[in-house]
């Protein structure tokens, strides 16, 4: 593997590190299985390129990608909490609806951003090879990003959000608004998302309808791996575990895709990913069952 494709990989790593958050928000915190993730990551790229293409200002255009995100969330959690509907099923819902707001966004299939002032332009130019610059601004992103939500889920507000996630009745019974922090807790995931779709268009260059699918599967797989690497409770050492297990799946695909010993081409990344997800999954369960048959007294063994 070439440096130019190792450091192609993390970038992307660190890109989908804020979905594997928002995945880890919906799933881990609040225990809520949602699919949004699908639609709002190209409706994020979507937003930004179309507000690039208009002048917009690279940072307003990522901010008001994410709070596209956060309303796609919001319209998930209004489907669930106020109307009842399974958060499977109202993700589903609003995921293929998503589809049809992204090309109404962008008017055409994809969007290229040839020209435009991104988040990245200050930065090139400084000496460092552009191939480095691109990782290293996105991590810079990404670490104040997890500065930031470990600070919120610590908070009060934080709290009662994780209250809600472990036990939504015992959190109705001491006060907690539980729907209010479904609401939050969604929308915060899919505005990361939504984020994260918007330093995918700018880092690759375009924008795309279809970049959204297997979104979720990638968020899955890099929250599966970071636990597995990185198995802790403290909330901050989850978030980088995130991060962690985003960049070592990436990592792991780019293995698999330029080991010409495998005779694996770039057509088989869905394949690999099914396969890498599925491995990540297995693992876990084939760990514990070893430490369950092992015995317990050392002495026993003898």
């Amino acid at each position: 593997m070439t440096e130019i494709a190792l450091f192609g990989a993390i970038e992307i790593g660190l890109v989908y590190a804020l979905v594997a958050i928002g995945v880890y928000l919906s799933f881990r915190i609040l225990d809520f299985p949602d699919l949004t993730v699908d639609g709002s990551f190209p409706l994020g790229a979507a937003v930004c390129a179309v507000l690039l293409i208009a002048g917009v200002n690279p940072w307003l255009a990522s901010l008001a990608a994410a709070l596209a995100g956060a309303v796609a969330g919001l319209v998930t959690a209004t489907l669930n909490v106020r109307f009842k509907i399974l958060h499977l099923l109202a993700s589903i819902l609003t995921m293929i609806a998503l589809f049809s707001v992204n090309l109404r966004v962008m008017g055409r299939p994809n969007v290229a951003l040839l020209m435009q002032e991104t988040v990245l332009t200050p930065f090139y130019g400084l000496g460092i090879p552009d191939h480095i610059v691109r990782p290293l601004v996105v991590g810079i992103i990404i670490a104040v990003v997890v500065l930031l939500l470990a600070r919120f889920l610590s908070s009060e507000f934080g709290l009662a959000m994780r209250a809600t996630g472990v036990n939504a009745r015992m959190a109705r019974a001491q006060g907690v608004d539980t729907d209010a922090h479904v609401y939050a807790g969604i929308a915060l995931s899919n505005g990361l998302t939504g984020l994260a779709g918007a330093l995918f268009a700018q880092t690759n260059g375009f924008a795309d309808v279809t970049t959204g699918i297997g979104t979720i599967v990638v968020g899955l797989a890099a929250v599966i791996v970071g636990e597995t690497v990185l198995p802790a409770r403290a909330l901050a050492l989850a978030l980088i575990g995130c991060v962690a297990g985003s960049i070592l799946y990436r990592l792991a695909v780019q293995v698999a895709l330029s080991a010409d010993s495998i005779g694996l081409q770039a057509s088989d990344l869905n394949l690999v990913t099914a396969v890498l997800v599925a491995v990540a999954l297995i693992l876990p369960r084939l760990k514990a069952k070893a430490s369950r048959s092992a015995p317990r007294n050392p002495s026993a063994a003898k």
